[in-house]
């Protein structure tokens, strides 16, 4: 659907008797399903049945599934804080907007997949990007690198969020982690794979969620280059 169409028009009912819901109400009623069952579970015809409307009245609010997802994942970004007063530590600060990704895509499991394929337009989501563009001003980057600055991010958070709720889903036997530990510690005492023995003798670090978030989340934004 064209952008400007989908978000630049109304929420207006259509002349005749007023509807007894709403763009907002079928969104709503989308992400509720989606939060409870994945992404897969959204139907025209399951969306209808939560608003208690038919089929067929559904879409004069969203044409088709795409852009119903794109409707539910700018809702969704309204949950995202645009308010708040920037550090001018542009590093700390994009830290946070990473972080502020990652608790929204964990309150809402289907959201990195629905990332992979839509580009949300829509106000919440320019407003967020608009956060984490002032974010990026101290910087002295241009606009274009700005943009791939925050996709790189944006990015790097779905990709991580989508390891770790497939991790916490499929976590291995205790059984199966102390046989992969005793393979690769025989595998390292070898003699033929030195790098991996000094890496597997170095301290280890702490592995819940949020600290492994955070240590990748360091790597990628202190490495950043922002030369011109």
């Amino acid at each position: 659907m064209d952008p400007q169409q989908l978000w630049l028009t109304p929420d207006r009912p259509r002349r005749g008797r007023r509807p007894a819901f709403s763009r907002e109400a079928v969104t709503a009623a989308a992400v509720e399903l989606a939060d409870a069952e994945g992404l897969d579970a959204v139907t025209m015809r399951r969306v209808a049945a939560q608003v208690g409307a038919g089929v067929m009245s559904l879409y004069s609010y969203a044409p088709d599934k795409e852009t119903l997802v794109d409707l539910m994942v700018d809702r969704v970004n309204g949950e995202l804080p645009v308010t708040g007063a920037l550090s001018g530590d542009w590093r700390t600060d994009l830290k946070a907007v990473a972080h502020h990704q990652r608790a929204l895509m964990l309150r809402h499991p289907w959201l990195p997949a629905a990332l992979s394929t839509h580009r949300s337009l829509g106000p919440h989501a320019l407003a967020f990007l608009e956060h984490a563009l002032a974010a990026l001003r101290p910087t002295g980057l241009d606009g274009a690198a700005k943009l791939e600055v925050f996709s790189l991010l944006t990015g790097f958070v779905a990709s991580h969020v989508s390891h770790e709720l497939t991790r916490a889903t499929t976590a291995k036997s205790p059984d199966r982690a102390a046989a992969e530990a005793r393979y690769l510690t025989t595998v390292a005492a070898d003699g033929h794979h030195p790098e991996l023995a000094r890496a597997l003798a170095a301290p280890g670090r702490p592995l819940t969620p949020e600290a492994t978030f955070t240590r990748f989340l360091d790597r990628l934004v202190d490495g950043l280059d922002t030369a011109p």
